[in-house]
């Protein structure tokens, strides 16, 4: 989309990021910093800010035992990137999370997922600046506060820390994680390696996601609700082919791209903006939208939703004024 910015930046080492956060330029203007972008809706035609971007390149494995290992790796690094190195060099657990956009920084903060992993499962801990005052924090993994789409970086510390590198804990022998949706059925028969599920999750995902250089998306617009089993259960004895997935003994998680599909949204428009073909999950920029188009299509569907099943469900993509 038509979407400028009144600066970009962009560092490529630690040092340089804090003689940034000390500088006038910081000081005296808002700035965002962003990994690949691919996760964010500029509300407005124009930010009046600093685009803050990571350049740091590195991955390092920090050490390792007979059974995993870890590696370093800088927040600039594209994510999928990683992704294929580790299954390249027979490293387990980022499989299932391949061909999501974006960059190792930000995965840390969404806490990315797919296929029945989230990438906290193999987050060991994250390296940050403090914005305020430059100085360096590590988190480990439970100061993190993962949840669903979240962690402490969107909600309590939100802007408060930039991230600088993740260390992931990876796996010589991995453990495969197949009983998620259609992935095991898109699987060959036999033996299957970790670079089998790489090969399936991009299929699989190439079949339902529009290429971002082929056809502007965000991904997957809304998250998944989370709902008490009672309301599902009432609900399940309306539409019995209502679609679930535990998450413990009180909730599950209904797909929100089957809500959204039963409530007729699928190819509808809004301006120049619409609800994927293939996908009801996905908002694409199909006839040179404008981002008041896609919010004005969100909140509709996010209504039609409400209106039909009681049930609220909320954008992953994030909203920058």
């Amino acid at each position: 989309m038509p979407v400028y910015a009144r600066w970009f930046v962009e560092y490529d080492c630690v040092d340089d990021l804090v003689s940034l956060l000390h500088s006038d330029l910081l000081h005296d203007h808002p700035f965002l910093p962003i990994g690949g972008g691919s996760n964010l809706l500029f509300v407005h035609e124009r930010y009046e800010g600093v685009l803050l971007h990571s350049a740091i390149q590195s991955i390092d494995v920090l050490r390792e035992t007979d059974s995993e290992l870890f590696v370093k790796v800088g927040s600039g690094v594209v994510w999928d990137d990683f992704v294929a190195h580790c299954v390249d060099r027979g490293w387990g657990g980022a499989e299932n999370l391949s061909h999501i956009p974006g960059e190792v920084g930000a995965s840390a903060v969404q806490n990315i997922g797919a296929y029945g992993v989230e990438v906290k499962d193999i987050i060991h801990e994250v390296e940050t600046i403090e914005v305020v005052t430059g100085h360096p924090r590590v988190f480990q993994n439970a100061e993190c506060e993962y949840g669903y789409r979240s962690s402490i970086f969107k909600h309590a510390l939100k802007g408060k820390y930039i991230v600088t590198a993740v260390t992931y804990r990876l796996q010589k022998n991995p453990t495969l994680h197949l009983d998620y949706g259609n992935l095991r059925s898109s699987l060959p028969e036999g033996d299957i390696t970790i670079a089998d599920v790489r090969r399936a999750v991009i299929d699989i995902r190439r079949s339902k996601l529009p290429e971002p250089d082929e056809c502007g998306s965000a991904g997957s617009f809304f998250m998944n609700p989370v709902i008490p089993v009672e309301q599902y259960e009432k609900l399940r004895l309306i539409y019995p082919d209502m679609p679930h997935y535990t998450v413990d003994q009180t909730r599950v998680k209904v797909p929100a791209g089957w809500l959204i599909d039963r409530c007729g949204w699928k190819g509808k428009e809004e301006g120049g903006a619409a609800v994927y073909e293939k996908q009801c999950l996905v908002l694409v920029n199909k006839k040179d939208a404008r981002p008041d188009d896609v919010v004005r299509l969100a909140e509709k569907i996010k209504r039609s939703v409400q209106d039909t099943y009681g049930i609220t469900i909320n954008p992953e993509v994030n909203y920058i004024e």
